[in-house]
């Protein structure tokens, strides 16, 4: 019971935030009048229950006139009930994708929020592939969530309407035995809850480990889908390394999983099915069981028989509706785990960036961007790099360089905001704007002149100005390419990717440009004419480089190093050499 009632809240706190959302009306109405066409299909229901014993006495009494008025009055209904059906379902598809999209919309603003996804990677994504949490579990809670729901609204309703209609018919058609009447109030109506119980049980005696099973199938099915799109991703490394045989054992390691849990799932299905099976089959014929003594002693004509069937095969579903959607169920409870994983998974990610001690990115009315005390440590807690006060004046030109290791790529992920673990203050210009460029640059799939100027919007830089960008990096190859979309990541070299990077830099012109070993795969006299490319385009831009080279040394006016300090590395000005003109 606690857990129905926790899940019964999780469903709640779901699903309510579209009902008070900007489309909140939108959704009511969809809402309301799938609900009011399912009240009124239940409503046919009970008329065509009460048509059941006038038919087939017609039947019975050979009455040709009655005969034909009731098959014209079955034509009206099966007409209306024919319409409402379509549009209902209709609606439902409806107000299904509006609430899809606004979920989705909701989902994604969240975890692409100020670096939120990033930081759910490293506290160690509890919320396993996002993808699917998105693209997936949404559509699926939606749609269960509305099927369920109205199917176990109909179920309530069709429940009190037939509990009604029984109790009186209970009355109509007395319990015989043997021969002997038994007084038994409602007796029909016991009957029902009787074996509805008894099936409820057992089902979930029976299924109730489907929950976790399929819980676990989809995380195996993601996890299996993700290394393979991990391969296709980084194709020529695999080939260089001749690693396909290394890859395939991978895969069918994640594989194995898959099936595994598969055959238990199987296993555990079949064996509901056979009771699910068995149940069904027993329902057709346990009414006319209960009602057919009655009809023997003549105490109910051929039409109280088969409408006393009807009433209580609609009563006997309405109470089985736990066990004729139990699979359903089980899959729902396990799609609103994983979205309250994702949920947990996106709120730990925020409360990091806020939770002391944390890196505080403070907004400054004047003065230069600095570091006050700052101590970056791994999510775990270890300190790796420090820095007392450091500052960074407009226009300047600052090398960081250090040993492999010392956190030089972290201590920028820090500066960026991005990075929250540690604590002490990046005091940043206010309005400026900042700039991180990896040694892996991303680019999206969109077309080159999108994917250059990314995250500005499409047609933010005109093609013109992209097109000399790219020649004075180095790229005249691809300015006929601006218009076509594709794979940049994948389709050119990592140099190339890089000189890229660089002009997108030069497209944004930040106030402050940090550059993660930015041009490391370019050979020197191409990493020489970006630079000079940069320092002559970006004259008032503060441009902070981590490099190994020498000879980057010439292009920056000052030098700071990451140096060992006990459990940490230090960051300290060593040196001021002259900026190459």
């Amino acid at each position: 019971m606690k857990s129905l009632v926790s899940m019964v809240a999780t469903i709640w706190r779901l699903s309510i935030p579209y009902f008070r959302s900007e489309e909140r009306w939108a959704g009511r109405i969809l809402l309301g009048a799938v609900i009011a066409i399912e009240l009124s299909l239940v409503a046919i229901q009970v008329i065509l229950n009460e048509w059941y014993n006038r038919f087939y006495n017609t039947l019975q009494d050979k009455n040709w006139d009655g005969f034909v008025s009731a098959i014209l009055f079955f034509c009206v209904l099966a007409a209306v009930y024919t319409v409402l059906a379509v549009y209902q379902l209709y609606l439902n598809q409806w107000l299904q994708i509006r609430w899809r999209r606004w979920m989705t919309q909701s989902y994604l603003r969240q975890w692409l929020s100020s670096a939120n996804h990033y930081r759910m990677q490293l506290l160690g994504d509890a919320a396993d592939n996002p993808d699917q949490r998105i693209a997936d579990d949404l559509r699926m809670f939606v749609e269960y969530t509305l099927t369920i729901g109205i199917g176990l609204l109909n179920s309530v309703v069709t429940l009190c309407s037939f509990i009604v209609i029984l109790w009186r018919l209970s009355a109509q058609a007395p319990l015989t035995l043997f021969g002997s009447r038994l007084d038994v109030p409602g007796y029909l109506v016991w009957a029902a809850l009787i074996y509805a119980v008894i099936g409820t049980a057992l089902t979930h005696l029976i299924g109730w480990r489907l929950i976790p099973l399929n819980f676990r199938q989809q995380r195996f099915e993601a996890d299996f889908r993700f290394n393979l799109v991990r391969t296709r991703e980084n194709a020529e490394q695999i080939a260089a390394l001749g690693g396909e045989a290394a890859e395939r054992e991978r895969h069918l390691e994640r594989f194995g999983p898959v099936i595994s849990n598969w055959l238990a799932i199987m296993q555990r299905t079949k064996q509901l099915t056979f009771f699910t099976a068995s149940y069904s089959q027993v329902s057709t014929i346990f009414p006319y069981i209960v009602v057919s003594p009655a009809y023997f002693s003549g105490a109910v004509q051929l039409g109280g028989l088969m409408q006393t069937a009807s009433a209580f095969n609609s009563m006997q579903t309405a109470l089985s509706y736990f066990i004729t959607t139990y699979r359903n169920i089980a899959e729902w409870s396990a799609i609103i785990a994983r979205l309250q994983g994702f949920e947990d998974a996106i709120a730990a990610g925020r409360a990091a960036a806020v939770t002391p001690p944390s890196i505080v990115l403070m907004p400054r009315g004047a003065g230069a961007f600095a570091l006050d005390r700052l101590e970056v440590r791994l999510p775990d807690g270890e300190p790796i790099v420090a820095a007392d006060h450091i500052a960074f004046p407009a226009g300047e030109r600052v090398l960081v360089t250090g040993p492999s290791g010392s956190g030089k790529s972290t201590l920028f992920r820090a500066i960026a905001g991005i990075w929250p673990f540690g604590s002490g203050r990046v005091m940043v210009p206010e309005g400026a704007k900042v700039m991180l460029v990896p040694q892996r640059p991303y680019f999206p799939l969109a077309t080159l002149a999108a994917a250059v100027g990314y995250p500005a919007k499409a047609g933010e830089f005109d093609d013109t100005r992209i097109a000399e960008t790219l020649v004075a990096v180095g790229l005249p190859e691809l300015v006929p390419r601006l218009g076509e979309e594709a794979h940049w990541n994948r389709m050119l070299s990592l140099g190339e990717q890089q000189r890229l990077a660089i002009a997108r830099a030069l497209l944004h012109a930040p106030d402050y440009l940090f550059l993660d070993e930015a041009t490391a795969s370019l050979d020197e006299a191409a990493e020489a004419a970006l630079y000079r490319l940069l320092l002559d385009r970006l004259k008032g831009t503060t441009i902070i480089s981590i490099g190994h080279r020498s000879t980057l040394g010439a292009f920056h006016g000052r030098r700071i190093e990451l140096m060992p300090d006990g459990d940490v590395y230090r960051v300290r000005d060593i040196t001021l050499v002259s900026a190459a003109e």
